[in-house]
């Protein structure tokens, strides 16, 4: 059999791949505004109660339907959180910073915070809660006082007024009055956020100042009850307000505990504790507020009510070593009077003050005899001395303990009368 020559096929030519025209900038700009649509559309839905759909009655068929021109969208129903509407103030920029920093820059986890939080608001009735008069029984439990040392408003909590059995009872005796201290709460830190100034090189948070000192123990499951609880709304719904939270008079006991509790915490808000114990909450205090902005409960020398000194005139910081004199001179070459005020946290100190005279031959004059102060007295010590000839006047402040000791104190001159 003669074999057949093999067919030969002619080679198949390739099609050269085909080459996709890069896609214009125009699609990724449309993309983008998509994106920021299907976000301001989804915090609209939160906002906008679900019932409508429900009431919705099934179409009708008509034989000759009439052509009528298209109806004009709804206006998308205005959503506010802290009084600055989402979609049409510069200020939202600040809040939607918040969330995002609050869930590390991962913007579907921010954008769901955010969410939850719309929702949660209008189901708790924030907006009107603010209207609400909850009476002032808490105005020494939880106040405003000063600000830290950025501008920022400072916020104390002081546990220890739940000493007061009456206090106690009328707040946490039943569900209705720990509801009602859970709101008062709520609309305490509603109020005090809507101080700010939601400006991105304004101030936008406030330092929490958590005082336990005397505070009941854990025996009191209601009171704490309603703090978790409280805590636990405010990580939830108020991200970034709390720059910083110090947490002073605090028992070994408590600080064990805590270091366990705040497991539930995110890394972000446990970085934002500060402890201290008994011995170091002045210090603790003085790192983030300056002193004259500190209550004189805590270690500092603002007062209520009217005085010689405010707010605005700064105390000055001196450490004394142990076993050391510091003494603090004024001097004068006219006749003025000299006022000042001044405090050694935990005293165990000897106090004197004295006019030296200029003029050669001249005795010097007592002020104050050298005394011992002990942590028993006055937390702060007030002075004055008209001064009627050129010389300085020397306070002396001994320290014979074999501790370090720290001295806060401020001073003016006034014109001679």
């Amino acid at each position: 059999k003669t074999e057949e020559a093999p067919k030969t096929e002619a080679p198949k030519t390739e099609e050269a791949p085909k080459t996709e025209a890069p896609a214009p900038v125009e699609e990724k700009k449309e993309a983008e505004e998509k994106t920021v649509e299907a976000i301001k559309e989804t915090i609209v839905e939160v906002a906008t109660p679900a019932a409508e759909a429900a009431t919705e009655e099934p179409p009708k068929v008509e034989e000759a339907p009439e052509t009528s021109a298209p109806e004009a969208p709804a206006e998308p129903e205005e959503v506010s959180i802290w009084g600055i509407p989402l979609l049409a103030d510069e200020r939202s920029d600040v809040i939607l910073l918040k969330f995002l920093r609050a869930r590390d820059f991962k913007v579907k986890e921010a954008f769901t915070m955010l969410r939850n939080t719309v929702r949660w608001r209008k189901e708790f009735g924030v907006d009107d809660l603010l209207n609400e008069d909850l009476g002032n029984d808490y105005e020494k439990v939880v106040f405003t006082h000063g600000h830290d040392r950025q501008g920022r408003p400072v916020c104390y909590n002081v546990f220890g007024e739940f000493q007061n059995k009456e206090l106690y009872q009328n707040t946490f005796a039943d569900a209705e009055k720990r509801k009602k201290f859970l709101r008062w709460l709520i609309q305490f830190l509603e109020k005090t956020i809507r101080t700010l100034d939601f400006n991105p090189r304004g101030i936008n948070s406030f330092v929490l100042v958590n005082d336990l000192k005397n505070s009941p123990g854990y025996g009191k499951r209601d009171l704490y009850k309603v703090i978790d609880r409280f805590l636990q709304i405010l990580q939830d719904n108020y991200p970034e307000f709390v720059a910083k939270q110090l947490c002073i008079n605090v028992s070994w006991w408590y600080l064990a505990y805590n270091w366990i509790y705040l497991t539930v915490f995110t890394p972000r808000s446990k970085s934002k504790f500060v402890f201290a114990s008994p011995s170091k909450t002045p210090e603790t205090i003085f790192k983030y507020i300056a002193p004259e902005q500190v209550p004189i409960q805590f270690g500092g020398h603002s007062k209520d009510g009217e005085h010689e000194f405010s707010p605005a005139d700064p105390v000055t910081e001196v450490n004394i070593k142990p076993g050391t004199k510091h003494p603090i001179e004024f001097t004068f070459t006219e006749a003025a009077e000299l006022v000042w005020e001044l405090r050694v946290i935990g005293w165990d100190v000897t106090y004197g003050a004295e006019f030296v005279p200029e003029k050669e031959g001249s005795y010097s004059l007592n002020i104050a005899k050298p005394r011992k102060l002990t942590p028993t007295d006055e937390p702060l010590l007030y002075d004055s001395f008209k001064v009627t000839e050129p010389g300085k006047v020397v306070i002396t402040i001994d320290n014979q303990s074999s501790k370090k000791k720290k001295l806060l104190y401020r001073s003016k001159v006034k014109a001679s009368q």
